[in-house]
C-alpha cells in the first residue's frame, strides 16, 4: 500500500465513522486541498480515485492544470481571490470559487463571466466566527447576500456556502462556528444550495458532525508523501 492509500483509507475510515454515528444518509465530497503538493502527487491521489482538489492561488491552478490537463479533474478555489486574478480563474474553469466572499467580489466574477460566456458555481464564504483576520459575509447578512447574488449576478450559479472554523483549540467555539453556517444552510437549501464545505485536516469530523457534506483537506491526505 503507497503512502496516498493508507493516508486516503485512514481519513474514509474516520468519515465513515462520524457519518455512521451522525448521519448515515449523508453524501460526503472531499476536495483535497493541493497547495503544498505537486503534479506528481497530485497524479498518485487521482489513481487512488480522488477527483476533486483545491488550490488556493490561481497562478498555482493554472500550472497544475496544464501539467495535469490529461486527467478528469475537478478543480476548486478555496484561497482568498484578487480582483486581478478573476479572469486568469475563470479560464481554468474551475468547478467551484468556495471564496466568494462578497457580494462586491461576486459582481465582479459575474461581469467577467459574461464577458466570457461563461456559467460559474460558487460558494458564499461566511465569517461564520465574525475573527476580523478572516474573509466572508456577517451571518447575519449571509442569506441577504446569497439572494442578492443570485438576483443580480445571472452568469453566476450558487450552490452553497462555505466557512473556516474558528480559529481556535476550543472546540465549542469551533463548533458554534460550524453551527452557525448550517443554520444558513439549511435556510438556502430551497434556494437551490447543495453544498455546506466545511471542516478541514484538524476539524473535520466536527464538521461532519455539524452537517458538513464537502470537506477541504489537505495536510491530513498528503502527510508523509
Amino acid at each position: 500500500m503507497t503512502p496516498y492509500e493508507k493516508n486516503f483509507d485512514e481519513v474514509l475510515s474516520r468519515i465513515e465513522a462520524v457519518r455512521l454515528r451522525t448521519n448515515e444518509h449523508q453524501i460526503i465530497k472531499i476536495v483535497a486541498a493541493s497547495k503544498y503538493a505537486d503534479a506528481d502527487t497530485i497524479r498518485a491521489f487521482y489513481e487512488t480515485g480522488q477527483r476533486a482538489f483545491g488550490e488556493n492561488r490561481v497562478q498555482d491552478m493554472k500550472e497544475k492544470v496544464a501539467v495535469l490537463e490529461d486527467l478528469p479533474l475537478e478543480w476548486h478555489f478555496i484561497g482568498r481571490l484578487q480582483t486581478n486574478k478573476i479572469n486568469m480563474l475563470l479560464d481554468l474553469d474551475p468547478e467551484l470559487i468556495q471564496s466568494c466572499d462578497s457580494l462586491k467580489l461576486a459582481q465582479e466574477i459575474d461581469k467577467r463571466a459574461a464577458a466570457k460566456k461563461k456559467q460559474q458555481g460558487i460558494l458564499l464564504q461566511i465569517n461564520s466566527a465574525r475573527e476580523a483576520t478572516k474573509a466572508g459575509v456577517d451571518p447575519d447578512e449571509a442569506v441577504e447576500t446569497y439572494l442578492q447574488i443570485k438576483a443580480s449576478c445571472p452568469n453566476l450559479t450558487p450552490k452553497g456556502v462555505m466557512t473556516i472554523g474558528a480559529h481556535t483549540d476550543d472546540e465549542k467555539a469551533i463548533r458554534k462556528s460550524f453551527e452557525t453556517t448550517y443554520a444558513i444552510f439549511e435556510q438556502l437549501q430551497k434556494e437551490g444550495a447543495k453544498y455546506c464545505s466545511m471542516g478541514m485536516s484538524n476539524d473535520f469530523e466536527l464538521a461532519i458532525e455539524c452537517g458538513s457534506n464537502m470537506l477541504r483537506l489537505g495536510s491530513i491526505l498528503f502527510k508523509g508523501v
